[in-house]
């Protein structure tokens, strides 16, 4: 049973700030290092397209699932209860991952993951407050460092990744989280604060479980269109489904007495704009990270460490652009840096139209840094326009529909682009490659109109920078 006493001297609180960026940092690691091993996976599985998309979504969509109900279990059973309980999770599923030997299994543990990571990243963060709550100066400068961890986490992801896999072959990429789990779970266990429970948000259940199906089944619906084609029962089923548990998710919401999700927190245009950009910047990243891993390593050869590298360009950008974007808030408020983020990051995908199975690095790279740097000024502004117009009461609720819409936009991204790259044929693959690119600048652009007439403008009074999680939380 937690006792209701708050450790805060300076060494247990760096420990425990350790634990949770560890925490925080492996969620994001397994995000990123899956995309090098694709081919691996193809080979060790005999994998097509839609397989390696369940492999990437089975864990995306559980983590975007259950993200708004994890915060209230924090609540109702303690913070740090629930955050060792999800690293334990976590560590396990990785182990189940790691000793795959089929396809199915590897499914069944990475869903398995996808909740791990749900119960992990709010829990941290919660964490992270309330260890520093007694010094706001202390605690803003220990939420940066959280986030910068997750940074390092994306950066550093792919070329770990792929060094892994060289020497040590694709499982090791799961092993990994053994020993940095059973490292976070014994120092959370030591330093961290022991908080009791409070009487958080009931858990909505009813609601929780039209969300899972609402995106499970759009998920399923996409990713296979591919291989059955769009006239076949499960796929119009899954769309079917779809639409009926949005529907029903909707009505849940509206009339529950206690919502995860309270639904007039869109009837601010803000928050709703800022909401869908998340879901298309995501979409856009995370499609054409997914078809770039196969792009490299299918179409011009590129090894896994190769590939990690190639990566390593535009995922560094993100991590300074964060802090750059941060700064010029600021002075310019969050709805300009929105705008030219996203129309940055537009003509960066568009210039990537010219590129051919035959590139050079270089012609590839430019592109990748105008996309990564469009997004990363992007994303910081987003999350605080989208804080700045709700109060502090709903502040937590509205950070996790937030980051739940980019994780909803990471699916859709990838499940729609790895749709369009199905073909057998480099030619089908390079075709499907350029039509991924127009969507994702011509969604891009749009989001961009869309912040220029919807998403406030800042007041006189300087625009305080928000620390916020890389693009993808």
């Amino acid at each position: 049973m937690e006792n209701d006493y708050i450790r805060t001297d300076k060494r247990n609180r760096s420990l425990t700030l350790a634990a949770t960026g560890l925490g925080f940092v492996v969620v994001l690691l397994d995000v990123s290092v899956v995309n090098v091993a694709l081919e691996r996976f193809r080979a060790a599985f005999g994998a097509g397209v839609s397989d390696l998309q369940w492999v990437v979504n089975a864990y995306t969509v559980t983590f975007a699932a259950l993200l708004l109900t994890a915060g209230a279990l924090g609540d109702r059973y303690g913070t740090r209860r629930v955050f060792v309980a999800g690293f334990a999770i976590f560590t396990a599923a990785s182990l189940a991952c790691g000793l795959s030997v089929s396809l199915a299994t590897m499914l069944i543990a990475r869903v398995v993951q996808g909740f791990g990571a749900a119960m992990l990243v709010p829990a941290s963060l919660s964490l992270v407050h309330k260890s520093f709550a007694d010094d706001p100066a202390a605690r803003s400068r220990a939420v940066g460092i959280w986030a910068g961890s997750g940074g390092i986490a994306l950066a550093a992801g792919p070329v770990v990744g792929g060094l892994l896999i060289l020497h040590f072959g694709w499982r090791s990429i799961f092993l990994m989280d053994l020993p940095l789990g059973l490292i976070g779970i014994t120092l959370t266990m030591r330093y961290a604060p022991k908080i009791p429970p409070s009487a958080g948000r009931s858990l909505d259940l009813a609601g929780q479980l039209s969300a899972i199906v609402a995106l499970g089944t759009l998920t399923a619906g996409l990713i296979e269109a591919g291989p059955l084609g769009w006239g076949n029962p499960i796929v119009y089923g899954s769309i079917i489904a779809c639409l009926f548990s949005v529907a029903l998710f909707i009505r849940i919401e509206s009339q529950g007495r206690d919502p995860m999700l309270p639904l007039d927190l869109f009837l601010n245009p803000t928050f709703s704009t800022s909401s869908v950009v998340g879901v298309l910047v995501n979409s856009a990243f995370y499609g054409f990270v997914f078809v770039l891993s196969l792009f490299f390593q299918g179409v011009q050869g590129y090894s896994p460490v190769q590939t990690g590298l190639a990566f390593l360009p535009m995922t560094a950008v993100l991590t300074v652009g964060n802090i750059i974007a941060g700064r010029l808030m600021a002075i310019r408020g969050p709805r300009m840096l929105m705008i030219a983020g996203q129309a940055l990051a537009a003509i960066g995908y568009l210039s990537m139209l010219r590129v051919g199975a035959d590139s050079s690095y270089i012609e590839i790279a430019i592109p990748m840094l105008l996309a990564g740097s469009g997004i990363a000024l992007t994303v910081p502004p987003m999350t605080n326009a989208s804080l700045s117009v709700v109060g502090p009461a709903k502040a937590g609720i509205a950070s996790a529909v937030l980051n739940s819409a980019r994780q909803v936009g990471g699916v859709l991204g990838v499940s729609l682009f790895g749709f369009l790259v199905r073909g057998a044929t480099e030619s089908a693959f390079m075709a499907g490659m350029r039509t991924s690119l127009i969507i994702a600048a011509g969604s891009l652009f749009a989001g961009s109109l869309a912040s220029k007439v919807w998403v406030a403008r800042p007041t006189r009074q300087a625009v305080a920078p928000v620390a916020v999680t890389p693009p993808v939380d």
